[in-house]
């Protein structure tokens, strides 16, 4: 549970003493208004790098929250300095299983990862994705999964991970515009808060001081619609995008994904982050040439 302070918009929020019930870890809950339900990845120290656990309790929250009438709509953001940095490739999952089951084989990862924010996509109720600071890799899967995104204008929204390996989720030419989309995937270079709203990525950019705000007050607008209908209307925009093919591609490029892996940069890349504290030398070699992502010993992921 999380102790939100008190703000001029929000002077009391509600505690969700049911949610909390559920033992989360690495999951904060809170609900700031009637309706909204509010998810913190909580993993600061790690930049909320998303390992099984983090994505496992999320979508085990965004799922309980979906099925509870008195929840109209829902809010995804990060604590602390980010959104969230990726996957985490530092050993965050050692001993976890995956959240659900995927059908094994070669490209198990990319599908299995795919699937977890294609559910978010599926919900019948509305996930806002809240981004500042970094929003990167596997971050920037799961905002793409959410059904708005409102940025604050310090957020850095990109895939550093190409420099080695192929995205898990190719959302880029579908939401980004083909020539953006290729720079993107080319370069790993970032969108800012504003780019990602000019480009079609994001809803809307604020200031990072009214990002929290400002995402509350169009979550509350959202709910003023019945329930049942903004089910149908978010699941009508889902399936025009369904029947232009972005499903289909989606999943297919999850196979290009595995296709990478067995490339010799891929393998140098993995082999270099083998033993204590090499990964993050592995980042900072991979990206110095660029003279961005800024890498440290709290930063092990995509």
């Amino acid at each position: 549970m999380s102790e939100q302070s008190a703000s001029p918009y929000n002077p009391d929020p509600v505690s969700v003493t049911h949610y909390g019930e559920q033992g989360y870890e690495v999951l904060l809950l809170d609900q700031p208004a009637e309706g909204i339900l509010r998810l913190t990845l909580n993993r600061p120290e790690k930049r909320n790098a998303l390992n099984h656990q983090l994505r496992g309790e999320l979508l085990h929250a965004l799922e309980t929250g979906d099925a509870d009438p008195a929840i109209r709509v829902m809010i995804v953001r990060g604590a602390g300095k980010c959104f969230s940095a990726g996957y985490d490739l530092g050993g965050g999952s050692d001993g976890q299983d995956y959240p659900f089951h995927t059908a094994g084989g070669d490209s198990q990862w990319p599908r299995h990862v795919v699937e977890s924010w294609m559910r978010i996509w599926d919900l019948s109720k509305p996930v806002i994705a809240q981004v500042h600071g970094y929003c990167l890799a596997g971050g920037s899967e799961l905002a793409t999964g959410c059904d708005l995104v409102y940025v604050a204008d310090d957020a850095k929204v990109g895939y550093p991970a190409v420099r080695f390996g192929v995205p898990d989720m190719q959302f880029h030419p579908w939401l980004v515009g083909m020539r953006k989309g290729m720079e993107m995937v080319l370069t790993g270079d970032s969108l800012s808060g504003e780019e990602a709203v000019a480009y079609g990525w994001a809803t809307r950019c604020f200031p990072r001081e009214e990002l929290e705000q400002r995402a509350l007050e169009m979550a509350l607008r959202v709910a003023k619609v019945p329930a049942d209908i903004l089910a149908l209307n978010k699941r009508a925009l889902h399936r025009q995008m369904e029947a232009m093919g972005l499903r289909a591609g989606l999943r297919q490029g999850t196979e290009i994904c595995t296709l990478a892996m067995h490339q010799q940069t891929f393998k140098d890349f993995i082999r270099a982050t083998e033993g204590g504290g090499k990964l993050t030398d592995a980042l900072q070699t991979r990206d110095e040439q660029f003279g961005d992502y800024r890498t440290d010993s709290t930063q092990e992921d995509r």
